[in-house]
């Protein structure tokens, strides 16, 4: 089962922490909301949750 970890306010924004999160080995789909043209989910496995919240604090940290 798919779960969302973070819902992005852009689709560049979401891109950028897929291939950051990929690249550290981890399942990801991007998915956008709909209704909205400027919210994009971030989606994970659900068994691989607790390993990429800490990759997404991390990589959101190294975004500011």
């Amino acid at each position: 089962m798919w779960t969302v970890i973070y819902i992005s306010p852009t689709e560049k924004v979401a891109e950028k922490l897929r291939s950051r999160l990929t690249d550290e080995g981890f399942l990801i789909k991007v998915k956008q909301l709909s209704g909205s043209k400027n919210q994009y989910e971030i989606l994970v496995p659900e068994s691989e949750l607790e390993e990429v919240q800490d990759a997404l604090h991390r990589a959101l940290q190294g975004a500011h």
